[in-house]
């Protein structure tokens, strides 16, 4: 099978729906003459023209509200940030209008939209380009969000979003778009709502997302070398969230720990959390571990960007403190 990068991934998907569905465009800034910020629509303007591929000026809350009245009139948007830094700038449009407008409306417009692009940490970028707001879009009814940590679960999961009649966040990373995997020339989707189980284990229970699976993949090949065998969970979507595979997980291994790059409160994890205690509390044979960045803006400096994110050691040594080994 052969091998393509995350960018790849991700306009393979938009691509592939473009061709079957002539509602389907594409608008950001720099999405068509550039090929994209981060080449992930490279191809696409030769491919399928301006009237489809459409470049923005600098303005996220005017093309995000263009593509939720397109969506009311039968069109199929796919709006890029080129970070979910900049998505700010349009949250009122993805909240009041995208996520509200079926309910608002008496289920007369469906809103068929998908808002797409980088989230969360690349570097030294410093604190404004540096934030991830998961758990703000995953804390929104009427709104799904999706995050993938690979280029095979990235174009499943993007061309279920494409099709899907609600608005769907789908949130991608810089530092992911040069990663290659496998992908398959034949169609195929990811169902939404469905976390994946990536390695079976039996002493404990990791779970995460997004980039942050790189991570916990290098810790759990440290935890093997010393006889720790950690299940580990892929949410892949944040809103639904796959509760039954966590509880399920749980109920074999004992013990939680769910790691994530956003702050600590109101959080994914504090989600998990809660609805673990809630529906296993009696298979639990330690406290619930939680890692996130660190509760503050993200700094410029290196050695703070290292310090604030959670790394392989401290995922290593937080397992062992709930086998209180």
């Amino acid at each position: 099978m052969r091998e393509i990068q995350f960018r790849e991934s991700i306009a393979e998907a938009m691509s592939e729906e473009m061709r079957l569905d002539s509602s389907i465009f594409l608008m950001g800034e720099e999405v068509a003459e550039y090929n994209g910020a981060y080449k992930a629509s490279k191809g696409l303007l030769d491919e399928f023209g301006p009237k489809r591929i459409i470049d923005t000026p600098i303005s996220e809350g005017g093309f995000s509200g263009i593509g939720v009245g397109a969506a009311m009139h039968g069109l199929r948007p796919i709006i890029e940030f080129m970070t979910f830094n900049f998505s700010l700038v349009a949250i009122d449009q993805i909240i009041n209008n995208a996520a509200k407008m079926l309910q608002m409306s008496g289920g007369q417009f469906n809103i068929p939209i998908v808002f797409r692009g980088p989230t969360g940490s690349a570097g030294q970028l410093g604190a404004t380009h540096s934030q991830s707001f998961d758990s703000w879009y995953a804390n929104c009814p009427g709104l799904k969000v999706v995050v993938p940590s690979n280029p095979y679960d990235a174009k499943g999961l993007l061309k279920s979003a494409i099709r899907d009649d609600n608005p769907v966040i789908f949130m991608e990373s810089e530092q992911m778009y040069g990663d290659k995997d496998h992908v398959p020339q034949e169609e195929y989707l990811i169902p939404i709502g469905k976390a994946k189980i990536t390695k079976e284990g039996s002493d404990v229970t990791i779970v995460s997302y997004g980039k942050m699976m790189k991570v916990i993949n290098e810790a759990a090949q440290d935890l093997k070398s010393e006889n720790i065998s950690a299940e580990i969970i892929d949410l892949r979507t944040l809103r639904p969230i796959d509760y039954e595979s966590i509880i399920d997980s749980v109920k074999k291994t004992n013990r939680l720990v769910v790691v994530e790059e956003s702050w600590p409160l109101g959080s994914i994890s504090s989600e998990i959390s809660y609805m673990i205690q809630k529906n296993a509390f009696d298979y639990l044979d330690a406290p619930i571990c939680r890692i996130c960045s660190a509760d503050t803006p993200m700094a410029y400096s290196s050695v703070l960007v290292e310090e604030f994110l959670p790394n392989k050691e401290i995922i290593v040594n937080k397992v062992k403190s709930v086998l209180y080994i």
